[in-house]
């Protein structure tokens, strides 16, 4: 198996107004747990919130596009998510 690149993701929901809120909070539950996941397989490597916004940036690992869009489709909200995703290259002078 490849090492894993890695790739910055910015993730907006786009929960309708109307939307039904029971159903809501069980995806927010669903979506918690699975992130979790995500984190304790080292698939997330690190997330920041936005503030103000339904919105996150994260730093996630896969060893293929289609390894990232398999773990992104595997969020419970996914249908309600807008996702961009730029993959990243080691700099030369990146400190860490």
């Amino acid at each position: 198996m490849s090492e894993p690149a890695e790739y910055l993701v910015h993730i907006e929901v786009n929960w309708p107004p109307d939307g039904d809120t029971e159903r809501r909070d069980e995806l927010i539950a669903a979506e918690r747990a699975r992130g979790q996941e995500l984190v304790e397989a080292g698939v997330i490597g690190r997330l920041w919130r936005v503030p103000g916004r339904w919105a996150n940036w994260g730093v996630w690992r896969a060893t293929s596009p289609a390894e990232l869009h398999e773990a992104l489709a595997s969020l419970p909200f996914f249908p309600w998510l807008d996702i961009e995703v730029i993959p990243l290259a080691h700099h030369i002078n990146d400190p860490g």
